[in-house]
C-alpha cells in the first residue's frame, strides 16, 4: 500500500470522519462543513468512500462475533423450524427489510444530498432535527420488545432519511430502535447492523459512478493515512457510543448538536 505523503487536509477529514460516524452527530454534516469552512471542498468523492470504507471496517470487526453469530442463526432458520425463534433469524429479516427501505432514498434524493452538502443554512436545520431527536430519547425508556420486521422497516426509514447531511444515521436509528420497545443494548446494535449493508451499497454505487480508474486517480495524497485515522477513531466513538447509549446519556449530544446547528442558522441569517 502507497501511504504517500501525509496532508493536512486528508488526516483531517480521516479523523472527522471516525469520530462523528459513531457519535450521533453527523458524519456527513460535518464533512461537509470541513469542506465549506477549512477550504476542503475540492477533496474528491473517492476519498469520502474510502473514509467510509474504513469506518465499516472498523464496523465489522467491533460486531464480527454478532455478525457471525446472527448470519449462522438466519441461514438455519431456513433449515430447522427451531431455528426461526432464535434472535438470529428475526435480526436477519428486520435488516433485511430495513435495507430495502433504504435503498431508494440513497438513490432517488442524490442530487438533493448533494445540494445540501453545500448549503450552511441546510445543514444547520438538519443539525437541529438531530438535536431534536436525541433530546427526545431521553424520554423513551426502550423496552424488552425483540427485533423483528416492524422495528427494521422503522430504523430504515429513518435511516434512509439520514442521507441528508446534519442528520445523524446512527442517531436516527437507536432513536428508531428505542421507539419500537428495544432495550437500549439491542438498539445500538441493531443500528450499526443495519449500517453495514447500507455502506456497502453506497460504496459500490459511487464506485459504479466513478469507475475503478477514475477511483483510484482522483485519491488524494496521504489517502491511506486518512483511512487509517479513521479506522482508530472510528473503533474508539464506538467504544464511547455504546457506553453512552446503556447508560441513557445519548440525549446529552443534542447540546452539541443545537449549538452547530443553531450557529450555522444565524451565520447564514446575518449574511455572512
Amino acid at each position: 500500500m502507497d501511504f504517500g505523503m501525509m496532508s493536512d487536509g486528508t488526516l483531517i477529514l480521516g479523523m472527522v470522519q471516525g469520530v462523528t460516524e459513531f457519535l450521533p452527530i453527523s458524519s456527513s454534516g460535518h464533512l461537509s462543513l470541513a469542506k465549506i469552512i477549512a477550504s476542503y471542498g475540492s477533496v474528491s468523492m473517492a476519498y469520502d468512500i474510502v473514509l467510509h470504507a474504513a469506518t465499516l471496517l472498523a464496523v465489522i470487526i467491533y460486531f464480527a462475533r454478532d455478525i457471525v453469530s446472527m448470519l449462522f442463526e438466519w441461514f438455519y432458520g431456513f433449515i430447522n423450524a427451531n431455528a426461526r425463534k432464535w434472535a438470529g433469524w428475526r435480526f436477519g429479516w428486520a435488516v433485511i427489510a430495513g435495507s430495502l427501505i433504504t435503498a431508494p432514498f440513497g438513490i432517488l434524493l442524490k442530487p438533493l444530498v448533494m445540494f445540501a452538502s453545500a448549503n450552511l443554512l441546510w445543514l444547520g436545520v438538519n443539525f437541529m432535527v438531530t438535536g431534536l431527536l436525541l433530546l427526545s430519547s431521553r424520554f423513551i425508556s426502550g423496552g424488552e420488545n425483540g427485533v423483528d420486521v416492524r422495528s427494521g422497516i422503522l430504523a430504515g426509514l429513518l435511516q434512509g432519511i439520514a442521507v441528508f447531511p446534519g442528520i445523524s444515521r446512527s442517531g436516527a436509528t437507536i432513536w428508531g430502535g428505542l421507539f419500537s420497545g428495544l432495550s437500549r443494548k439491542d438498539a445500538f446494535r441493531f443500528s450499526f447492523l443495519l449500517s453495514i449493508p447500507a455502506i456497502i451499497g453506497a460504496v459500490l454505487l459511487e464506485l459504479h459512478d466513478l469507475g475503478l480508474q477514475g477511483f483510484a486517480a482522483s485519491l488524494p495524497d496521504g489517502w491511506a493515512w486518512g483511512a487509517a485515522a479513521a479506522f482508530c477513531s472510528g473503533m474508539i466513538s464506538l467504544v464511547v457510543l455504546a457506553k453512552l447509549v446503556v447508560s441513557d446519556r445519548l440525549w446529552g449530544f443534542s447540546l452539541y448538536c443545537f449549538a452547530v446547528g443553531g450557529f450555522m442558522i444565524l451565520y447564514c441569517m446575518m449574511g455572512a
